[in-house]
């Protein structure tokens, strides 16, 4: 479900399953359920000291609305081995509002930040 949700994301468009799946493995994984159905989900990679990213956020289209983006965001930031962190760090083309609620901003200082970023990496150009 996760996987076939993010191949058709904006973000992660045409990712393979397999690097989904690996990803999975090396990450701090929540889901939201309805009773056996899995309807949404967010990553945290971090090292559990200083920094955490947040990412792979969503909620099936068919439950937004209701809240839930919001409560599965109160239930990262309460996990034990995320508390202390000096930075949080995401990125989102449309969820600005949701974040802000947390207390992301953005970047107060972008000029010390970098990326090495392939967006083709999943097409093979």
């Amino acid at each position: 479900m996760i996987a076939q949700f993010l191949t058709s994301s904006y973000w992660a468009k045409g990712i393979p399953a397999d690097t989904v799946a690996r990803s999975l493995e090396h990450s701090l994984c929540f889901a939201l359920l309805d009773g056996e159905r899995q309807v949404g989900f967010a990553r945290v990679i971090s090292d559990y000291a200083t920094i955490a990213y947040l990412g792979d956020v969503f909620v099936l289209p068919e439950y937004r609305g209701r809240g839930l983006s919001k409560w599965l965001m109160e239930c990262v930031f309460a996990h034990p081995d995320l508390q202390g962190l000096r930075r949080w760090i995401l990125a989102t083309r449309d969820a600005h509002g949701l974040y802000q609620k947390f207390g992301f901003t953005p970047l107060k200082r972008p000029e010390i930040f970098m990326e090495l970023h392939d967006p083709n990496v999943y097409h093979g150009g």
